[in-house]
C-alpha cells in the first residue's frame, strides 16, 4: 500500500540511532514493506516502539537552562538531557501565549487552521479529530496526561478517548492541601503521578507520558515579591540564596520609550510593574522564578529515575519545551505575546537512548517550531502522519540525516484581547524579521545581522525597501495557506 515504503526507508535510513543491531534494523525494515511499522529496535522483554515522556512547561525562554549558556540557573537534569541527547537552539512557538500553543502542540496545525470559525480560541472539531495522543492510543500506546491542560478544546473532545489516564492538576494555588494536611507544590504532585504511571507500566506495551507543568508561571492574583508571585517547591529553598542577580540586559528606560505607544501600554508593560520595576522586586522574583525551574528539574530526575527502575530508560525518548518565551525585564517588558526574539523561542531538547554517543550532544540550529512535536511524537510510534498536521518531525535532524528544511516560519498572534494584547503576525527568516500589528498597522522590520538584539526598526529605512516588500508577500502567501487550511477564522 502506498507509503509503507516510505516507513521501510525511514527505517534503514535511521540505522544511526540504533547502538548495535544492525540485522534487527533490516528486519524491521522488512517488516515496513510488509506492514508493521516499528522503527525501534527491540529489546529484551519489551516493545519495539519507543516510549516516550513529553515535560511540557510554561514560561521559558530559550536561553533559561543551563546547558543553553545560563550562568545562575541549575538545572542539571535536563542539561544530562541535552548532553546525551540533541538539543535545538532556534525553536520557536507559532503563537507565544499559553493556550494557543498548546492547543497548536495538540493538532498539529497553526492557530488561524485549528481555530474554530467564530473564535480562533478554541479548536475546531476538526482540528480536534487527530491529536497525538488519540492517534497514539488508537495504535496501541498506553497514553497519560498529568498537570495543566489549558487547551480549549471543543466539547467534541473527550479525554477519555484521548487518554487511559488523565489528572488535571489545576494551574493555581500551586500548593494544594493533601489528605493529611500538608501542602504540596503542583510540580511536586506531577511528579508523583508520573512515577505512579511508570511503575504501573506493563514493558509490553508503549507508553506515552505527557507532564504539562505550571511552571514557572507567575501567580497573577499575587503580586507579593518572591515566593507569593513565584512559588517554589520548598525542596529548593535553600538555593540562590547568597547568588547575586545581575540586572538585566536592554533595561535602559531609552529602549523602552523606543516603542511606538501601543506597545508601551499594552500587557507586556503592565506585568512590568507588577514584577520587575523596582530593584527589590526584580532580586526577589529572579530568585523565584529560578527556584521554580530548578525545582521542576528535580521532578525531572525524579522521572527518569523511575524509568531506569523499572528498565524502561533504554527504550525511552524524552522531549522537553515549553509553550512560550518569556520576559525577564527586558526592554522594559514581562510575560510574552509580541514578536521579539525572548518572547518566541523556547527550549526544546529530544534525549534519545537510541542515539550513538557520537551524536550526543548536538546543538541544531534549523528552525524548529512547536507545531512540530505532534508529528515528531507520530513518526516516533512509525505511525503516519494525518494530512492536516503542519509540522514537520524532527526525527530526521535528530539523527543527523540530510534533508530539506524549512528556510523561514510564519509567526502570528491573533486571538482578540483588544490594546492590552495587539494582533500581529509575520515572518522570521535567517537573517530578518517582520512583524505586521494589524491594530493600529504598525510595521517592524529587524536585521537580526546587524542588530541581534532587535533595537532598530529598519521598516522606515529605504534602504530595506526591497526586503521589507519580500517580506510582506511572503506574510501574505503564508497567511493565505494558513487560512486555506482552517474552518474559515479570519482576523
Amino acid at each position: 500500500p502506498p507509503g509503507q515504503h516510505r516507513f521501510a526507508k525511514k527505517t534503514v535510513l535511521r540505522a544511526t540511532m540504533i547502538q548495535g543491531r544492525t540485522l534487527s534494523l533490516l528486519l524491521l525494515a522488512l517488516g515496513a514493506v510488509a506492514g508493521t511499522l516499528l522503527p525501534a529496535s527491540t529489546l529484551p522483554g519489551q516493545t519495539a516502539r519507543p516510549n516516550m515522556v513529553f515535560v511540557f512547561v510554561d514560561d521559558q525562554r530559550h536561553d533559561s537552562l543551563g546547558c543553553a549558556g545560563h550562568t545562575i540557573l541549575k538545572t542539571p537534569n535536563i542539561d544530562r538531557l541535552a548532553a546525551e541527547g540533541v538539543r535545538f537552539s532556534n525553536a520557536m512557538v507559532t503563537t507565544s501565549i499559553c493556550w494557543i500553543s498548546r492547543s497548536t502542540v495538540l493538532t498539529g496545525m497553526w492557530s488561524r487552521s485549528h481555530g474554530s470559525k467564530n473564535n480562533v480560541n478554541v479548536v475546531s472539531d476538526t482540528a480536534a479529530s487527530t491529536t497525538y495522543p488519540q492517534q497514539l492510543r488508537e495504535q496501541g500506546y498506553r497514553t497519560g496526561f498529568f498537570g495543566k491542560w489549558d487547551a480549549n478544546m471543543p466539547d467534541s473532545f473527550d479525554h477519555n478517548r484521548a487518554f487511559d489516564v488523565y489528572e488535571e492538576i489545576d494551574r493555581t494555588p500551586y500548593f494544594k492541601e493533601q489528605k493529611d494536611g500538608t501542602q504540596r507544590h503542583t510540580a511536586e504532585l506531577i511528579g508523583d503521578r508520573a512515577v505512579r504511571f511508570i511503575n504501573t507500566q506493563a514493558t509490553t506495551q508503549p507508553f506515552c507520558l505527557n507532564l504539562w507543568f505550571n511552571v514557572a508561571h507567575a501567580e497573577d492574583g499575587d503580586k507579593r515579591p518572591g515566593s507569593g508571585h513565584f512559588p517554589w517547591p520548598k525542596a529548593v529553598d535553600h538555593l540562590y540564596r547568597d547568588t547575586k542577580i545581575p540586572p538585566p540586559r536592554l533595561a535602559s528606560p531609552e529602549i523602552f520609550e523606543n516603542h511606538p505607544q501601543f506597545l508601551k501600554k499594552s500587557l507586556n508593560r503592565t506585568r512590568f510593574d507588577w514584577r520587575w520595576d523596582t530593584p527589590e522586586k526584580y532580586d526577589a522574583n529572579m530568585r523565584a522564578y529560578f527556584r521554580m525551574l530548578s525545582g521542576m528539574d528535580r521532578v525531572v530526575g525524579r522521572v527518569v529515575q523511575a524509568l531506569h527502575k523499572r528498565a524502561l530508560a533504554k527504550n525511552t525518548v524524552i522531549v522537553y519545551s515549553a509553550d512560550n518565551g518569556y520576559y525577564l525585564g527586558e526592554r522594559g517588558f514581562a510575560g510574552k505575546w509580541s514578536h521579539y526574539e525572548p518572547s518566541i523561542r523556547v527550549p526544546l531538547i529530544v534525549y534519545d537512548p537510541r542515539l550513538q554517543p557520537s551524536r550526543h550532544g548536538r546543538v541544531l540550529d534549523q528552525f524548529v517550531l512547536n507545531v512540530d512535536l505532534p508529528a515528531t511524537f507520530l513518526d516516533l510510534a512509525g505511525l503516519p502522519v494525518p494530512g492536516r498536521y503542519q509540522g514537520k518531525s524532527l526525527l530526521p535532524l535528530v539523527a543527523g540525516e540530510a534533508t530539506d528544511w524549512r528556510s523561514d516560519v510564519f509567526l502570528e498572534h491573533l486571538p482578540p484581547l483588544g490594546e492590552r494584547i495587539p494582533q500581529w503576525e509575520g515572518v522570521r527568516n535567517a537573517r530578518y524579521k517582520y512583524a505586521h500589528y494589524l491594530t493600529p498597522g504598525y510595521e517592524f522590520l529587524h536585521d537580526l545581522k546587524r542588530d541581534p538584539d532587535e533595537l532598530q526598526n529598519f521598516a522606515g529605512n529605504p534602504k530595506y525597501e526591497h526586503v521589507l516588500e519580500q517580506l510582506r508577500q511572503r506574510t501574505g502567501v503564508l497567511r493565505a495557506q494558513y487560512e486555506a487550511a482552517g474552518d474559515g477564522w479570519r482576523p
